[in-house]
Formats: structure tokens, sequence, C-alpha cells
């Protein structure tokens, strides 16, 4: 029987679970499948490549997500937060070993690891705007995945690093940081779609305004 990507996937993230993600190697992999490293080889070149794979899990989540039809009537801001929550939910049973993926990744030495994975980050932030119907273009749409991309990692970040059972604090801060951006969008000169928007939400309290965005900076940095 032929071995899976998924199965080696999942053998890895056993593996790194019992130990961490440093110490998982392809020939434990092999071994805790009962198969030929040939068997591992035929789908991974190299242990990031299965890295990799774990995070098309995340995006095919945040995907799926979007075909719900609750999720697309949802305002523009709670939708974009929905779909990133969704996307770092799908990787809450494994938060210690996706920090340990990451932190192997950002290893000085790694640029041939480090390069890749921006365009990782680049390709989910792509399956966001895809999954929340963005349709900015040319400039606009730049400027939008500039935007959501900083979101995005600063969240990620946050999320990686928080020890509550609901990420709560991550949550909060992505709410923060998209209704400020919102906010701070009407007055960006020809931002808007010609397709028909719904009115931009009011920043809640403590929302990144310009007299305050230093101040979410040093938070996000804290």
């Amino acid at each position: 029987m032929s071995t899976t990507r998924n199965a080696i996937v999942d053998a890895a993230v056993e593996l790194a679970e019992e130990a961490s993600w440093e110490e998982v190697r392809l020939y434990d992999i092999a071994e805790r499948l009962d198969v030929p490293l040939t068997a591992v080889q035929a789908h991974f070149r190299e242990k990031e490549e299965i890295a990799d794979a774990w995070f098309d899990r995340p995006d095919h989540a945040l995907v799926a997500a979007a075909s719900d039809p609750a999720v697309q009537a949802l305002p523009a801001t709670e939708k974009l937060h929905c779909l990133i929550m969704t996307w770092l939910d799908a990787q809450a049973d494994h938060q210690r070993v996706v920090r340990e993926m990451i932190k192997g990744k950002l290893e000085a030495g790694h640029v041939h690891v480090q390069i890749p994975a921006v365009l990782r980050i680049s390709r989910t932030v792509q399956w966001l705007r895809e999954a929340a119907h963005r349709d900015a273009a040319g400039a606009m749409r730049g400027l939008e995945e500039t935007v959501l991309t900083s979101i995005f990692v600063t969240t990620f970040v946050s999320w990686l690093n928080e020890d509550t059972h609901d990420f709560r604090r991550t949550r909060a801060r992505l709410s923060r940081l998209l209704h400020g951006a919102a906010w701070m969008a009407q007055w960006v000169p020809g931002y808007h779609s010609p397709r028909p928007r719904g009115a931009l939400p009011a920043p809640p309290q403590g929302a990144l305004r310009p007299e305050n965005v230093a101040d979410e900076s040093t938070d996000a940095r804290a």
C-alpha cells in the first residue's frame, strides 16, 4: 500500500509532539509508518517540505470556511476575522509544534528556507483575499495586500506566543487591527472598489487610529 503525503505529515507531527520538531528525522517518520525511507522521499525532498505541507491544511480550512453562506454574509471586517481565526484554530491542537516549525525557519543561515517561507505567507494572504471576496485592483490591491499581510503576521506571532485555551488576546488584537485598518481606509483616496460596499464600521475603543499607531506597534512587539 502506498504511503500518502497526509500520512507522512501526520506521522511527523505526531513524532514532534512526543519530542520536538527539531528532533524529527525523515528516517524516524519512515520507521513510524513501517515503510522504507524511499516512500518518504517519493513525496518530500526534505523535512521543511513537510512543514510546508502542514500549512496547506489551515489554508484549506480557511477556503472551506468561506463556502459557508453565513460567513459570506458577515460584514467585511468580521469576515476577515472569522477566516484568519479559522486558519489559526485549524492548528490549535499542535500550537507548540507549529511554533517550533516557525522557529526552525527563522534560524540564522537558513536563507534557503526563509525565502520560501515569505512566499508561503504571501500565498496564504492571497487565499485569504479570495476567500473574503476582496476585489481591490491595481495599486489599491497592493496596498490592501500589504496591510493584510502585516495584520496576518502580527496576529500569527501573537497566537504562537499565547497560552490561553481560547486565544482571547489574539482574537481581541486581531479585531483591533482589522477595525483600525477599516477606519483608516476611509481616508485613502480611490481605495474603494467600484462594486457596492457596505459602510465602514466605526472603530471600537482602542482601535488603530493614527494617534495610537505607535502604541499598537509597541504592543505587537511585546
